[in-house]
């Protein structure tokens, strides 16, 4: 027995003194750097940064940032913070530090330095992944499936950001108005193709803090004595009164076609605007442009009416007496 004291007594001693290493190292030294037991050594061959940490090395970080921090070769010290409305993140061992307005790279070296100094970790090197980013955001707003801010880490596109929003609604239109944060006056304006997988020439590039305003359509509304009433959407000066009508249905039997109007809001208020529309019908008058908010109105005849009453009402009965026939 005594002879098994000795060996087992080393293993116990080596066990006790490997398991207390983790705690030493977080603990600072005192006097010496060089000779504290407590600092932790990085790999002298720091790994290379991933292509999309190379693209965000240039981003500025501030207040809403997530973002995630490592430290090559200390894997206890990786952590994932959001920045305080005070532009600070806390980290073990350093507590806060203020990376609010610096630069993905200058936030890097300031927690590589407050490790050295402070003796935590001898060359340590520090990666920083921007994981959301409030001020890289890129707002889309007007006529999408859902206005917000999106994400612009990385390359994005106009057509990518129109689809992450999801897509556009029905009465969106087809002009697309992009400001810049901090040069609001300078904005890009464009029309967006009918088909936007067949057509790229305007899928252009937004960059971080733009705003992508997506128009609504004009409507044109068609009222009165007409097939169908409705309003029409209506993307550039193309519609005018015959299509217009068309798209309604055409006129009644009982229209008033010598009454036609538009009704077109100005600065001075509702202006009328008569239309021959019998004389547009027969091609004795040209046709009328439409604009986006005009309201065309065909008034019915109350002498037609009148003269049609009766028959209408002699089609309603026996409608009715069918009907009652059909279901006892």
């Amino acid at each position: 027995m005594p002879r098994r004291s000795g060996p087992f007594l080393l293993r116990t001693v080596f066990f006790c003194a490997f398991a207390s290493l983790p705690l030493l190292a977080q603990t600072p030294g005192s006097g010496d750097a060089s000779a504290a037991p407590s600092i932790l050594t990085a790999t002298e061959s720091a790994p290379q940064k991933s292509t999309h940490l190379l693209a965000d090395s240039n981003i500025k970080l501030s207040v809403g940032d997530l973002i995630e921090i490592s430290v090559f070769g200390v894997p206890d010290l990786a952590t994932k913070a959001r920045v305080s409305s005070a532009g600070d993140v806390y980290l073990p061992l350093i507590d806060y530090v203020h990376v609010g307005d610096l630069t993905t790279d200058e936030a890097q070296e300031l927690i590589q330095k407050r490790l050295e100094d402070g003796g935590f970790v001898r060359n340590p090197h520090v990666t920083i992944f921007v994981n959301e980013s409030a001020s890289q955001a890129i707002t889309v707003v007007g006529e999408v499936a859902r206005p917000g801010t999106y994400p612009a880490i990385g390359e994005r596109r106009l057509y990518d950001l129109l689809s992450m929003a999801g897509g556009l609604t029905d009465r969106a239109g087809r002009g697309v108005i992009i400001t810049h944060r901090g040069d609001s006056d300078q904005k890009v304006e464009l029309q967006l193709p009918q088909n936007l997988a067949e057509d790229t020439r305007n899928n252009i590039g937004v960059l971080p803090g733009d705003t992508i305003i997506v128009s609504r359509a004009g409507i044109v509304y068609v009222v009165g004595d007409v097939q169908h009433p409705s309003g029409f959407v209506i993307q550039d000066s193309s519609l005018t009164v015959l299509k217009a009508l068309a798209l309604a249905g055409g006129s009644t039997r009982t229209s008033s076609l010598n009454k036609t109007k538009i009704l077109r809001q100005t600065a001075n208020g509702v202006q009328e605007i008569p239309v021959p529309l019998k004389k547009v019908l027969h091609a004795k008058a040209p046709d009328v442009a439409l604009v986006k908010g005009d309201v065309l109105f065909v008034p019915g005849s109350s002498a037609k009416a009148a003269a049609y009453r009766t028959a209408e009402a002699a089609m309603s009965l026996s409608t009715a007496l069918s009907v009652v026939a059909v279901h006892p």
